[in-house]
């Protein structure tokens, strides 16, 4: 990632075009380099990122209510401390679920 540095022009077109910092991070991290001062972010970047996100927030869920437990700079284990039960409820039992994880 460029740490960079925006100038008193960049920050009016930023605000003039709607952009945030935060966009132009993301598009820096994402996009395709097409020249040495260029960065465009292409069709294929925005598909490529949003499967990735798709693939963390599917893992996300799976590992929700892990526990790891580490010492000393070594990882010494890790299980699911929300009871693979709680996984099971669906429906109206969601929002107990996501109740009980909360406070675990």
């Amino acid at each position: 990632m460029l740490d960079l540095r925006l100038t008193h022009h960049a920050e009016v077109r930023m605000r003039q075009r709607g952009f945030r910092k935060a966009d132009v991070d993301l598009v820096l991290s994402v996009a395709t380099r097409v020249a040495d001062d260029a960065f465009f972010l292409t069709d294929r970047d925005v598909a490529r990122e949003i499967e990735r996100r798709k693939h963390e927030i599917q893992q996300l869920e799976r590992l929700r209510g892990s526990k790891i437990v580490v010492e000393a700079g070594s990882l010494i284990t890790l299980y699911h401390a929300v009871p693979k039960v709680l996984d099971k409820l669906s429906g109206a039992n969601a929002r107990r679920r996501r109740f009980v994880a909360s406070r675990l």
